[in-house]
């Protein structure tokens, strides 16, 4: 029979199991949503979706490449102590390789893939790794660029972060420095032309205001507002930033200088955008003893 989409979700909702494990449960049980919960839960699908709400913020940023491409994947976990685990460890690179040898076009179409070196796909294989580690772990985001004539900078700092950058007419050396200063000073995009547009509008409004408060007449103003508009975006962008091994020279003169060009560049940092639980240990105490 025909598993429809609101199904699916419903399913997805109740369970917090995966869309295409909540797809496969369905179709096996003849869309009897009962049914098809009870059999997830008696597979172990249902420890690990019991954890699936729990905050996974810490982890580990994994690169693998070859001759074609090179390949970054984010997976997290909700300890550091669990980060530092052979099993998580084992995974991590596991998933990374897998991204890198099956080249999936997003992140839905790596999970449903199966892990390299094991027999299950990826989704399967985290699931049990939750349950077998007790932990919320999440594949969470996957990048790949194509080396084709270009040269490929990797770097990275420890776990934590990692980059990639894209260079045309670049050297090693060159594609390495810049994959290293993007992870340090964390440009938002390559040049000035690429910010998106409700983020320049909404630094406007604020360098406006401020320059309203000043008093001087509206021309001055304005002067003030563009001025402070442009070193807005020279920090935020690769090309305008002060190159972090020569800080009097710009990524753009350096870039010029060796007759380079970037064409992309991803940087990932573990947790980046999630919100941490943030525990307050006085607190939980007072409330122990309260009790």
């Amino acid at each position: 029979m025909k598993i429809s989409a609101a199904l699916v979700k419903e399913l997805r909702e109740r369970t917090g199991a995966g869309m295409m494990e909540c797809k496969k449960a369905l179709t096996e049980n003849d869309g009897n949503i009962e049914v098809a919960i009870e059999e997830m839960r008696k597979s172990g699908q249902a420890k690990a979706a019991k954890k699936a709400g729990r905050i996974a913020a810490e982890g580990a940023i994994v690169i693998r490449q070859d001759d074609s491409c090179a390949a970054m994947v984010e997976v997290n976990c909700e300890t550091d102590f669990v980060s530092k685990g052979d099993d998580f460890k084992d995974f991590c690179d596991a998933v990374a390789n897998t991204v890198l040898t099956e080249k999936p076009a997003d992140l839905e179409a790596l999970l449903a893939v199966t892990l390299s070196g094991g027999e299950k796909t990826v989704e399967k294989s985290r699931q049990d790794l939750i349950a077998k580690i007790g932990e919320n772990i999440n594949v969470r985001r996957l990048t790949i660029i194509n080396k084709s004539n270009n040269t490929v900078g990797i770097y990275l700092h420890g776990i934590r972060i990692g980059v990639l950058v894209d260079i045309q007419n670049g050297n090693p050396e060159l594609a390495k420095d810049i994959a290293m200063h993007i992870a340090a000073s964390k440009p938002v995009c390559i040049s000035s032309d690429q910010v998106p547009a409700d983020l320049v509008a909404k630094e406007k409004e604020i360098f406006t205001a401020q320059a309203a408060d000043s008093g001087k007449p509206d021309n001055i103003i304005e002067k003030m507002v563009t001025g402070r508009l442009n070193k807005f975006l020279r920090e935020i962008t690769l090309m305008g930033q002060p190159f972090v091994k020569d800080p009097d020279k710009t990524v753009e003169k350096l870039l010029q200088e060796a007759g380079a060009t970037i064409t992309s560049f991803k940087r990932f940092e573990v947790g980046e955008g999630i919100e941490k639980k943030t525990d307050n240990f006085v607190d939980e105490v007072m409330q122990q003893v309260q009790k």
